[in-house]
């Protein structure tokens, strides 16, 4: 062979001299895969929302902020909380001009994007966008011709504004309560009830009753509390205001007695409202308002679902309650209520709380072009 005296190292010598140009395509071949494939993570990868829930940033001119047109939509984000002893706003609010509404701005949870045009718009529209900017981010779009048209939406719609923007921060809590929550209490509601349940995670506490548990977070400055029982389905009477504020009263004198034997919780029925609202596709009835302890001091906010399990015929309610002297309550109870939605009976499973609102989807593009600006 032409090799044949060759030693270790020359043949080694040798062959790689054979194949330079074939080893440089492999290299570069590599290197531009490599690239690719970074350059295509970088397009993919957004940052992750900031922000605190419940606050919301409204991108409109400073100019139309300050008009009747930029206070009719302050006045909807600033409207109090129903149900709670002391006035509360529903959002903390932050505004920005459009020319500020930077990468650093655009990455806040939820978005309110005001555009009024008369040439584009003929009417007033709301959609929203998920993850536009960031990851678990919500944009809202508001869309409007004029701005006495923009106006006189959010004075008409404003409801369902403040209904939208809550829904989607109790379906960022019960997606977080899916991965993170009290095991307890989960345990309690499967035993039971048969039922799946996710609670906070700090409610630790529990006292077992007949067809009844309360759960609590003992917490120093702060109680939060869940409740769950069941009685039977007697007909649609079963969901009026009447009969259900008296079953509650029954269970707790029964169940959550005060220190002294005249002294059990008991609900203020003239500050309590009920109202139909849709739980994983079913009926359901919201009870929310105030607590008080009979012949104590004691007291607070409430905020329960009762909902019929048709296979045992029985209904079965879960309650929030809180009791925090001296501290706002806000965050404290859209917790607690953002958890009944989790509230899952025999053979359902856990949803988001679905909006009729128009959604958009993002594409690459439009990710893009949020990134060059």
């Amino acid at each position: 062979m032409e090799n044949r005296g060759l030693n270790i190292r020359q043949l080694a010598i040798w062959r790689y001299s054979r194949k330079p140009l074939l080893f440089i395509i492999y290299h570069l071949l590599f290197i531009i895969s490599a690239t690719l494939l970074m350059s295509c993570r970088k397009e993919m990868v957004i940052p992750r929302a900031s922000g605190r829930p419940y606050e919301v940033m409204v991108v409109m001119s400073d100019q139309d902020w300050q008009a009747r047109q930029g206070r009719a939509l302050f006045n909807v984000l600033d409207t109090d909380i129903p149900g709670l002893p002391q006035p509360e706003r529903s959002f903390h609010i932050s505004q920005v001009d459009p020319k500020h509404f930077d990468q650093v701005l655009n990455i806040f949870r939820n978005i309110i994007l005001v555009d009024i045009n008369k040439s584009i718009y003929t009417k007033t529209s709301m959609k929203f966008t998920r993850d536009k900017y960031a990851i678990d981010q919500i944009v809202l779009t508001i869309q409007s011709p004029t701005a006495e048209d923009f106006a006189d939406f959010c004075f008409e719609h404003g409801d369902d504004i403040l209904d939208f923007l809550t829904k989607m921060e109790m379906n960022r809590l019960i997606k977080e309560l899916k991965d993170k929550h009290s095991k307890v209490v989960a345990g309690l509601a499967q035993e039971l009830f048969d039922c799946e349940f996710h609670a906070p995670d700090e409610i630790k506490s529990y006292k077992r009753g007949k067809d009844f548990f309360w759960t609590s977070s003992n917490g120093a400055s702060a109680l939060v509390n869940i409740c769950m029982y069941s009685y039977p389905y007697e007909g649609p009477e079963t969901f009026t205001k009447q009969y259900v504020l008296h079953k509650r009263d029954s269970v707790m004198a029964e169940n959550i007695p005060g220190t002294l034997p005249t002294m059990h919780m008991a609900t203020d029925t003239l500050c309590t409202f009920v109202k139909p609202i849709v739980v994983h596709g079913q009926y359901a009835l919201e009870a929310r308002g105030l607590w008080y302890m009979e012949n104590d001091g004691m007291g607070g906010p409430f905020v329960s679902h009762s909902r019929v399990d048709t296979t045992r015929n029985i209904v079965i309610v879960v309650e929030g309650f809180v009791f925090a002297p001296e501290k706002m309550k806000r965050g404290l109870m859209r917790r607690l209520e953002g958890s009944l939605y989790t509230l899952n009976l025999p053979h359902e499973k856990t949803s988001p709380i679905v909006t009729t609102l128009e959604e958009v989807a993002v594409t690459a593009e439009d990710r893009r072009k949020a990134r060059s600006k």
